[in-house]
This record gives C-alpha cells, sequence and structure tokens, in this order.
C-alpha cells in the first residue's frame, strides 16, 4: 500500500498548497468555518432584530394555555390545555394522515402500475388516464376539487332516512357499513366491552389493550423470525424448504382473537338516529379529503414508479418463469415484483416524503394538522413566529430523516447482493 501524502515528512507551510492531502484538509476547514460564520451571523442578526422589536427568543410560550379547541384530537385535549399539547394533537394527526396515505397510496400505485402493463387495452388506457390527469394537475386544486364534490354532491345525514311514502334514501356504501355525508363520514367503530384502561410505561399512560395487542404482535413476530431461520437451515441442509406459511398466519392471527375475545372487542355499524348517524364514528370531512386526495394524487406518482420497475425487469426473466408453466399472476408476484423492487424502493421513499410535506396542506379543508396547531392559531394567539417555525421545521425534519431511515434499511434488506 502506498504511504499517505506527506508521510514521514516534517509539516511545512508550503504543504498546505502543494500537498494534495493537507491541502483538501484546508479546504474543509476553510469551508466549515465559512459556513459557521454564516450561520453565526444570521443567528445574530436574528436576535438584535428580535430585541429591537421587544422580543426574546425563548421557547416557554409552550406551556402556556392554549384557550383553543381542537375537532379532531387522538389524545384527550381540550382548550385549557397547553400549547405543547396543541402541538402534540397537530403532530399525532399528521402522522395519522401521512401514514395511512403512505399505506392507500402504495396499495393504489401498485394495482395501477400493474395494470398499466395489462394486455387489456381499455384497462391499460383507464390506468394511463388516471395517472396522467392527477399527475399533471396540481395537489392543491384535487383537495379543492374533493372538497367540494362532498359538501355539494354528498346528501345530507337525513338523506339516508327512509321517505314515508317507502321511497328509499341515499345508501350506505361497502356492504352498507360507511355513509359518506356533506358534513362528516360515517364509518364503523371498534368498540370493546371490557376496557381494562389506562397502564403506565415508562411513565406515559397507554391503554392496556394498546399494551397488550403490542405484545402479542412483538411475540408472534420473534417466533415467526426464529420459524423462519429453521426453514432456511432446513433448506440449506435437506435441500427442500418446510411450509410455515399456515403457521405463520396462525402466530399473528390467533393471539389477535384471543386478545379480541378477551376484551369483547367488535366493531358497530353506524346508524340513523334521528338527524344524525349514532353507533360508529363519525370521521371530519377534512380528514377524509385530505386523505383521499393525498392517496389519490401521490398514488399516480408510485405508479409510475412500478411501471418502470417493472419494465427494468429483463424479459427473459418473464420467459424463462413461463417456460417453467407459471401463468401470468404467479410469473408477476413471485419473479417480477421481487427484482423489480430494488429500482421500486429509492424513488418510492422520495413520494412517502412528498406525502408526509404535502400534508400541511390541510389548513385548506380545516384539518387541525401540525401547520394549523402549532404553525397556526399557537403562533397567532403568541406572536412567536420564530420559535414556532423553528419547531415546525425540525419536526418535519426529524418525520422525514426517520421515514428516510427506515425505506433506506428496508431497502438495504431487498436489494441485490453483490460480491
Amino acid at each position: 500500500m502506498a504511504p499517505a501524502p506527506g508521510a514521514g515528512q516534517p509539516f511545512r507551510l508550503s504543504m498546505l498548497i502543494h500537498d494534495r492531502h493537507y491541502r483538501a484538509l484546508l479546504i474543509q476547514a476553510l469551508v466549515f468555518i465559512l459556513v459557521m460564520s454564516v450561520a453565526a451571523w444570521l443567528v445574530n442578526n436574528t436576535v438584535q432584530n428580535l430585541a429591537r422589536m421587544g422580543k426574546t427568543f425563548d421557547f416557554g410560550f409552550l406551556t402556556n394555555r392554549s384557550g383553543y379547541d381542537i375537532p379532531f384530537s387522538l389524545i384527550p385535549y381540550d382548550s385549557n390545555s397547553t400549547h405543547l399539547r396543541a402541538a402534540m394533537v397537530g403532530l399525532l394527526n399528521t402522522l395519522l394522515v401521512s401514514a395511512l396515505g403512505c399505506l392507500f397510496a402504495t396499495i393504489l400505485g401498485v394495482f395501477a402500475g400493474v395494470l398499466r402493463l395489462s394486455r387489456n387495452w381499455l384497462v391499460a388506457r383507464l390506468m394511463t388516464v388516471y395517472v396522467e390527469i392527477f399527475r399533471n394537475v396540481p395537489l392543491l386544486l384535487w383537495i379543492l376539487v374533493i372538497l367540494a364534490l362532498f359538501t355539494e354532491v354528498m346528501p345530507a345525514p337525513r338523506d339516508y332516512r327512509v321517505a314515508e311514502d317507502g321511497t328509499a334514501g341515499a345508501e350506505m356504501i361497502l356492504f352498507g357499513t360507511i355513509a359518506p355525508t356533506n358534513r362528516y363520514t360515517a364509518v364503523p367503530a371498534i368498540v370493546a366491552e371490557h376496557d381494562p384502561g389506562p397502564v403506565s410505561v415508562l411513565g406515559l399512560q397507554i391503554d392496556a389493550m394498546v399494551v397488550a395487542f403490542a405484545l402479542a404482535l412483538l411475540t408472534a413476530w420473534m417466533i415467526h423470525r426464529w420459524l423462519r431461520a429453521w426453514a432456511q437451515e432446513r433448506q440449506d441442509s435437506t435441500g427442500r424448504r418446510p411450509t410455515t406459511l399456515w403457521i405463520s398466519v396462525l402466530l399473528y392471527l390467533l393471539p389477535i382473537l384471543g386478545l379480541m375475545q378477551l376484551f369483547g372487542i367488535h366493531l358497530v355499524a353506524p346508524e340513523l338516529r334521528g338527524f344524525n348517524f349514532a353507533g360508529g364514528m363519525n370521521l371530519d370531512n377534512g380528514f377524509v379529503v385530505l386523505l383521499l386526495a393525498l392517496s389519490l394524487y401521490t398514488g399516480a406518482f408510485i405508479a409510475e414508479i412500478v411501471r418502470a420497475g417493472i419494465l427494468a425487469v429483463s424479459r427473459g426473466q418473464t420467459e424463462a418463469a413461463a417456460a417453467l408453466g407459471l401463468r401470468p399472476r404467479p410469473i408477476m408476484a413471485l419473479v417480477v415484483l421481487p427484482q423489480a423492487l430494488r429500482v421500486i424502493i429509492p424513488p418510492l421513499i422520495s413520494q412517502f416524503l412528498n406525502l408526509t410535506k404535502n400534508s400541511s396542506l390541510a389548513i385548506a379543508v380545516g384539518y387541525p394538522d401540525l401547520r394549523a396547531t402549532l404553525g397556526g392559531t399557537t403562533l397567532n394567539q403568541t406572536g412567536r413566529e420564530m420559535e414556532s417555525m423553528i419547531l415546525m421545521m425540525g419536526i418535519y425534519l426529524a418525520i422525514s430523516l426517520i421515514v428516510s431511515a427506515i425505506m433506506n434499511l428496508y431497502n438495504s434488506r431487498v436489494r441485490l447482493k453483490e460480491r
């Protein structure tokens, strides 16, 4: 191995220019000093301007009483809660719509991407129309269009009532379990007859049912990992892989069914009582509109990513699988898609990040996300613009880095192993 430049020689100032190693270190040090100097100037300039306006840089406002209500909250909250609690409510609402949006957009994108390559001309053209329309119209416009459909087209809750003359009213969708209205969307609710109440976990009060289900799933996952390792070991030693699919399904299914029976968990469908639906859960239309718009819009981009990934797989792979007697569906599921993942996953990460950041458009439909709480009402009430914006930027940055890290970890597991 060749010695490093300047190795074994006494250091001289001329080496900072003529020696490649020391010159690189000098350039990096100068760039670092320059960046830190600019950052220090920006911070000092900001502090001086705030002081000139009679303001200080302080996050103490987070412990003050918020004084405003939030209509949609996953955790207990009222107007007497702190601004920090309001920010947590907005953050959880952002994470909820982002997680569900990523899930639905992925399902829709994979479905549309595969159908775009269908040999059926009509199906392929319909998927092309969907992709091209949603990709080339701004997301905000789709949010407003879907909001207008819910506001102007959807029936009122009372319209689901059967008229006195026997005329049937509006019909619920999805086997009579969901009722979209112009005020809210009634969906089935999960009800537990035996709720054990909250338990303390690391100082946090968490519902005991959530803890029980989490422990059951974690135990099932650990046994499933051990089962896969055992099956792989048997395959390596005997050449035959034991069938573990049904055992894996039961590992996850039996604990869930057992806990549902223990806590008396069941679904309660919404029913029209008087002029409103009761028994189920009435979702705010702002949440439903935002979720639909994010899923449909991002699903169109994911469809193109999936199509590109499938086309990147050599045609010889498909022909070889067909020569072995596999049908088109098993070929797509077992041969093409697993190889296409190495092309699909990297751009898919960007779409997940875009969807998460695009959820800040929730303010257009009145959905109380992080932008509406911390960056909206809290900012206006406290006058802490700088602090609120810095917190929002930090939170969105943290969410993006976490999503990127998780997806990159998954990408490292599915990519082709190279020598």
